[in-house]
Formats: C-alpha cells, sequence, structure tokens
C-alpha cells in the first residue's frame, strides 16, 4: 500500500519564532517559512509583526523590512522589483506570484509565505531550479536553421508573422505556472510542465525557425508534452497574464495536424 506520509525532516515543527512590532500604528503578521539545512532542524514558520505605515506596499517591501530591520539570516531572491526578472517568485497565502508585483492589501488576514511548491528548497523561501532549467535547455530555446543566413542582413519577419510571438516572448521563466500545476507535481522527471511547454511552442510558431519537425518529434511522448490536463492553474497563476495552457493545446494540434 502506497505510504503518502511527509518524510521526518520535511514536516512543519511548531518552535517557530513570533517578532512582535513595537508601538506600531496599522499592524499585518507575516507568517514565514523558514528553513536552514545547515542546522539539520525541520522547517518551521515564523510570524512577524509589520507596521504598514513604515512598510511599502508589496510583500517584497515587507521581506526587504523583516530581513533588514528584523531577521537578517531570512533569506529568499529578489532582483529587479518591477515584475520583470521573475527572481522573487513565491507562494502567498496559497497562491504562486510575484513577490514584487503583489500588494500586501490585497491579500486578506494574516500572510502565510512559502517557497513556490514541489521543489527542493535550499533555504528559507529559496526553492532550487537546477532541474527546471535543465528542462528548459533540453528544449534548445534558440533559433535554429538550416539555410544559410542572408548575407548582412537579417532572418526578417512580417508583422502578421511576429504577433504569432505575443503572449509567448513575454515568460519570464519565474515557474510560478509549472509549480501550480498538479501534472508537474507528480511527473515532474518526465512532464516538462506549463512553463517549459510555452517556451517549446515560441520557437514552433516562430516563422524563421527550420526545426520544426524535430522540435515537434522531441515533444511526441506520453509524458513531455501529453500530461497537460488543461485545468488551466498555469494561466491562473502567471504574473504576466499569459495562458501556457494555449500554447500547449496549439502545440497538441500541431502534433495532430502533422499525423493526418
Amino acid at each position: 500500500m502506497a505510504t503518502f506520509t511527509l518524510p521526518k525532516n520535511s514536516k512543519i515543527s511548531k518552535d517557530g519564532n513570533v517578532h512582535k512590532a513595537a508601538d506600531a500604528k496599522r499592524v499585518k503578521s507575516f507568517k514565514v517559512y523558514r528553513y536552514d539545512p545547515d542546522t539539520g532542524k525541520n522547517p518551521r514558520y515564523d510570524k512577524f509583526e509589520i507596521d504598514l505605515e513604515e512598510c511599502g506596499p508589496m510583500v517584497l517591501d515587507a521581506l526587504f523590512k523583516i530581513k533588514n530591520e528584523v531577521d537578517p539570516t531570512l533569506t529568499f531572491r529578489r532582483s529587479c522589483r518591477e515584475g520583470i526578472c521573475g527572481s522573487c517568485a513565491m507562494n502567498m497565502n496559497g497562491k504562486n506570484g510575484l513577490a514584487c508585483t503583489t500588494a500586501i492589501e490585497d491579500l486578506k488576514g494574516e500572510i502565510r509565505i512559502t517557497p513556490l511548491p514541489h521543489m527542493d528548497v535550499i533555504k528559507d523561501l529559496v526553492p532550487d531550479f537546477t532541474h527546471f532549467y535543465a528542462q528548459y535547455a533540453s528544449i534548445r530555446p534558440w533559433l535554429q536553421t538550416v539555410t544559410p543566413t542572408p548575407s548582412g542582413k537579417e532572418r526578417l519577419q512580417t508583422p502578421e508573422q511576429r504577433e504569432q510571438l505575443d503572449g509567448l516572448y513575454e515568460c519570464i521563466l519565474c515557474a510560478c505556472c509549472s509549480t501550480a500545476c498538479p501534472s508537474y507535481w507528480w511527473n515532474s522527471d518526465k512532464f516538462l510542465g506549463p512553463a517549459i511547454l510555452l517556451q517549446a511552442y515560441r520557437w514552433l510558431a516562430d516563422s524563421r525557425d527550420e526545426m520544426t519537425g524535430e522540435r515537434l518529434d522531441a515533444l511526441e511522448d506520453p509524458f513531455r508534452l501529453y500530461r497537460c490536463h488543461t485545468i488551466m492553474n498555469c494561466a491562473n497563476v502567471c504574473p504576466k497574464g499569459l495562458s501556457p495552457a494555449k500554447a500547449i493545446a496549439e502545440t497538441k494540434k500541431m502534433m495532430a495536424e502533422r499525423a493526418i
């Protein structure tokens, strides 16, 4: 019989720390996942009270305030603070998103912050993207051609051909969609997931690319592509408003058309 209990070292302990906000005018409580593999201890939740009168409007601002003024050991990724790099992807109140573009006021009650789900955790809010990036590399995400490049010229597209890439090139590889996908949770060793499949279709849809057949051959597998069941979690959480499910459906359509 299958066992569905968590490993002992992954169970949340109840010895988390509580940091009160002194003389706060407008208090918001943040429950933050903490895990440090160097200590050998199980993960825990620490609670931080933040005075919103002295904090920026976004969840990332609150994390900066915690790290800078309360607990410097808190670890998380961040870079652009403008929703461009995707570094600060995490789970906030049960939904994946970017901390830099998620407003504190949009999250009701105590805000619970955890790493992206179903990924190994390196420390605190930092997941391990090694496997995710290896899957990205596996689709050869660059222009592939067999004909010589026009001498002194670019490979040109019409405006209509360029328009086919809208909704695809904007992906920032934050992994919010893939880590919200149940099929990816259970089959991430073989299923490429929404983010990578959207990136794969970006090159299938590019009129300049000349390796369409080879790209489709690489996806022709019971798991790599067809584990998508179109439940739309990916589109629901994408911080850029993209629809990986639509890209996957278009890829499946291309598979069917070439088989006819």
